[in-house]
């Protein structure tokens, strides 16, 4: 007999199909959700009644993966032992041990986003050149699902090819060919030609700011980049780190990369850094509510905030150029700078989060301003940009604070005197729903990466499924699932961990002229030659690095195909 499950009498919240609340069971057969008649004998059932059913959470973008992770972790061994020494050996023998708070290690990685309710998590700065190892890394996460974008527009092959004026499809077949040899779910452009610049001694790059060697501006490299996504099919759109990221005024920057878009798909990520302004006597100000109307008034961008909240942290980043500017900021006073030649940078550098500090004050209200000013909540997603802004543990907390507004002015009246006085966050009454915070954390992601089969609870889904006991505030109900199904198999029971399957490997399979290897050659003679022949990973391989996890190619479909 074939093992069948029901969860009976959940209230569901499953916005994909409609479902606001509904008492209602889920059947699942052979990992699937399936309709399962009320008289079906079934081999488990679980009585959810009381509690709230959701899909598994899917965080878009989370550093859990890669050199610049690592580099993290090594920057702050203190983290790994919270005070102890040595730090304590968990209390699960399922669990392996594993530690840290602000980077944890690949296997607490897992064991913590199940805890939470999540199922899958995307690695968002994927370097081609070190992608094998990102993806080792990530097959070393248990549990939950996972992918990643590839980093490109910095890298010299591309820069060469849009400096001698390569035409579009050519430039279509490189980004095909570097998602298919690195096995990308997307591709990741950060601060568009500037961490390349910034190897020439140039210490910003404006949209429209010439790059001073390959005198390409940051506008043509995202429209680049959009346009070739578009052409390949891929699902999700070009990610997006913008210009400035930190600087005071960069909302002008941002505002001119959506315009850098030309109505095609763009997914502009932790806008919370891209959204200041220069009022006021301090001259950092809120450019929440301009980046929301401009991200209402184009249906084709979709965002992720990158909530700050308080704390200690560790930011890692492939922007180079900003983090180099921002190391006399770190806290402890340590910081990393790494250069991968002729491929993209990275700048690791710890960070303490601080009420009392006005502009970390600010960061943490312009967070949650454009969260309640973005209207469409399927263009949306909840993230803190793990670990940038907090580690991704706090993401409960951050859902209180956008589902409670007694809570929230609480805790704004905690923080510097003229954020707290003068914050636009005081006077925004939107408290999101349990439907809107499943759409942030589940659906919209789904969505926004092509996953038909998940982020849902519908007929023919995968049967990921969270289940959470209310415990009279979000924090504390998010904070730990009564049940977690994992295609179908259950691995977290009242916020345990009683499973640990291997995680799945989402990747893109666009089509290419492989002509363009020779292109490739051309464009690295002398000093790279032949090297890019090494990059193409294979299905075999690909496996062998997840840990023999499930590979869940993604078809891409080119306009008109």
């Amino acid at each position: 007999m074939t093992a069948t499950l029901r969860i009976r009498g959940g209230r569901v919240f499953d916005p994909a199909n409609g479902v606001d609340g509904e008492v209602r069971d889920i059947g699942v057969r052979d990992g699937r959700i399936v309709a399962l008649d009320p008289r079906e004998p079934v081999t488990q059932e679980i009585d959810a009644s009381g509690c709230l059913v959701m899909a598994g959470g899917i965080d878009l973008h989370s550093h859990i993966g890669g050199g610049k992770v690592n580099l993290a972790r090594l920057l702050l061994p203190e983290d790994h032992r919270r005070g102890l020494e040595p730090a304590p050996l968990p209390d699960n023998a399922l669990e392996l041990p594993s530690c840290g708070s602000c980077t944890p290690g690949t296997l607490a990685t897992g064991y913590r986003y199940a805890e939470m309710g999540y199922t899958a998590a995307f690695e968002p700065a994927m370097v081609a050149g070190n992608a094998r190892h990102a993806h080792l890394e990530m097959g070393d996460v248990p549990i939950v699902d996972h992918g990643a974008y590839v980093m490109l527009g910095n890298d010299e092959v591309f820069l060469r090819l849009l400096h001698d004026g390569a035409p579009p499809e050519a430039i279509r077949d490189y980004v095909g060919w570097v998602v298919d040899a690195t096995k990308a779910m997307g591709v990741k452009v950060v601060n568009p030609g500037g961490i390349s610049a910034f190897k020439f001694n140039q210490r910003k790059l404006d949209v429209d700011e010439a790059h001073v060697h390959w005198q390409v501006t940051p506008r043509r490299i995202v429209q680049a980049l959009a346009r070739a996504i578009h052409e390949l099919g891929l699902a999700h759109p070009l990610h997006i780190h913008a210009s400035n990221l930190g600087v005071a005024g960069n909302i002008d920057s941002t505002l001119a990369t959506i315009d850098a878009l030309d109505g095609l798909r763009g997914h502009l990520t932790h806008v919370q850094f891209h959204a200041y302004g220069t009022d006021g006597p301090k001259k950092f100000s809120s450019a929440a509510l301009r980046l929301a109307e401009a991200v209402n008034a184009h249906p084709n961008v979709s965002v992720d905030v990158g909530q700050i909240l308080f704390g200690q942290t560790v930011t890692a980043s492939g922007d180079t150029m900003r983090q180099h500017a921002n190391a006399d900021l770190g806290s402890p006073r340590k910081w990393i700078g790494a250069d991968i030649e002729c491929d993209a940078g990275c700048g690791v550098v710890p960070f303490r989060y601080r009420e009392q500090s006005y502009v970390n004050a600010l960061q943490w209200a312009i967070g949650l301003e454009l969260f309640l000013l973005v209207d469409d909540p399927w263009r949306v997603v909840l993230t803190t940009d793990h670990p940038n802004g907090a580690p991704f543990t706090s993401y409960p907390h951050l859902m209180r604070l956008l589902m409670d507004k007694p809570f929230r002015d609480e805790q704004l009246a905690r923080l510097h005197p003229d954020v707290a006085a003068h914050a636009a966050l005081k006077d925004i009454k939107r408290e999101l729903t349990l439907s809107e915070i499943a759409i942030l954390t589940r659906a919209a992601p789904a969505r926004l990466l092509g996953l038909a089969d998940r982020g849902h609870l519908g007929v023919g889904a995968a049967a990921d499924i969270a289940v959470y006991r209310e415990r009279g505030d979000a924090e504390a109900t998010f904070s730990q699932a009564a049940w977690l199904f994992k295609d179908g198999v259950e691995v977290v029971r009242d916020g345990r961990v009683v499973a640990t399957p291997v995680g799945g490997t989402h990747f893109a399979t666009p089509g290419f002229d492989p002509f363009i290897e020779r292109k490739i050659d051309e464009a690295t003679e002398p000093h790279m030659r032949g090297q890019h022949r090494y990059r193409p990973i294979g299905h075999d391989e690909l496996c062998a690095c997840c840990n023999g996890g499930r590979l869940l190619p993604a078809a891409c479909t080119p306009p008109g195909g």
